[in-house]
């Protein structure tokens, strides 16, 4: 649509465009949130207009923001005043009952803290009880209208992508929220065009990590300043494909970045492949990293807020230090650089083709 009337459409002034805009047939907008707590529970309301639940949000008043819009409900509704997260789906609904059709857009507020929880109130009288229930109990409470589009929402959450739906349901194309099944049905019938395959095939994170050692054999790990407290991890993250870097360039720049050193990787010691249902796939780049000795240990400086310590650790202490899957790859790949064999294929840490 044009960002200005045609000339004969309204007349030029700044008032007329505005007159003219505001007496065009346009969808009713809406904002709705997936308030979340930290045990990944979600809230759904009851009312007092209403006998079916609800999630929290309403409609967008005058020149408000979608965002805008769903921040002043949760303050008048739940004197909640909390910043309005990313987009997880939009909604486009034909028109029902009142003749309007509606695009509603939905985003993820919180995880709120219980101390952001209990503050929680209904001040104007229209919110009579809030519920934190899971998703699948969110599901059955919720109507048959509402329930299809928190489940397409939680979907984009978790895979970090984003879900069109269409009466609440996903289209064909939807990065999130599309049945795998129907997706791979309609790929292998040739529905797809171009752009909806590209979109609606499932993705993967990659990232890349090194294995340095001090001269006694002990392992480097590092303590990040975000996620579980005290929980440690090799050098390394998130490779920035989508800027056309290579897991060796980003193991590189990894370093660098987290440890001060300017070291290039040594050989490629394993690619790991994990997978949690509902999620991306993660790929993990290790590389052999050497043996650093006393003097280049010193010269770590670690960035300020990203991590907090940084430590080495005996292989036969690393059961207590890291989770299991990382203790695993940690292993195997101490193992092929003793050996000098690999690169390794290990599928959640162990060997490919291992129970």
């Amino acid at each position: 649509m044009p960002d200005q009337p045609s000339s004969t459409a309204a007349p030029a002034s700044d008032e007329g465009v505005r007159a003219y805009y505001a007496a065009q047939p346009a969808p009713l907008v809406a904002a709705t949130g997936i308030v979340m707590d930290t045990e990944g529970r979600v809230l759904v309301l009851t009312t007092s207009y209403k006998e079916d639940a609800e999630l929290p949000g309403g409609t967008v008043e005058d020149t408000e923001t979608p965002e805008e819009g769903l921040a002043r409900e949760l303050k008048e509704e739940l004197d909640l005043s909390v910043p309005v997260g990313r987009l997880l789906a939009v909604d486009s609904c034909r028109p029902g009952r009142l003749g309007r059709s509606l695009v509603v857009h939905v985003h993820l507020v919180g995880p709120l803290t219980p101390d952001r929880i209990d503050a929680v109130s209904f001040a104007d009288g229209e919110i009579t009880g809030a519920h934190w229930l899971t998703p699948d109990e969110a599901h059955a409470r919720l109507p048959a209208r509402l329930a299809p589009r928190l489940r397409a929402a939680l979907a984009a959450l978790r895979l970090g992508s984003f879900a069109h739906l269409v009466d609440g349901v996903p289209q064909p194309g939807s990065p999130a929220g599309f049945d795998p099944a129907d997706r791979a049905a309609l790929e292998h019938a040739g529905g797809f065009d171009a752009a909806g395959h590209r979109a609606a095939r499932p993705k993967s994170l990659t990232a890349a990590n090194v294995l340095f050692t001090d001269v006694a054999g002990r392992v480097l790990l590092v303590e990040p300043g975000y996620g579980d407290a005290g929980r440690l991890l090799l050098p390394g993250g998130g490779v920035d494909s989508d800027l056309g870097e290579t897991p060796r360039a980003g193991a590189a720049r990894e370093v660098r970045e987290e440890l001060g050193l300017d070291l290039p990787p040594g050989r490629l010691l394993a690619v790991n492949w994990s997978h949690r249902p509902g999620h991306p796939a993660r790929i993990r780049f290790l590389y052999d990293g050497g043996v650093l000795d006393a003097d280049t240990l010193g010269r770590i400086r670690l960035p300020e807020g990203e991590l907090l310590s940084w430590r080495t650790v005996d292989p036969g202490e690393l059961r207590g230090a890291v989770k299991p899957l990382l203790r695993r790859q940690i292993k195997a790949c101490l193992k092929a650089r003793a050996k000098g064999t690999g690169p390794l294929e290990l599928h959640e840490g162990r060997p490919a083709g291992a129970p």
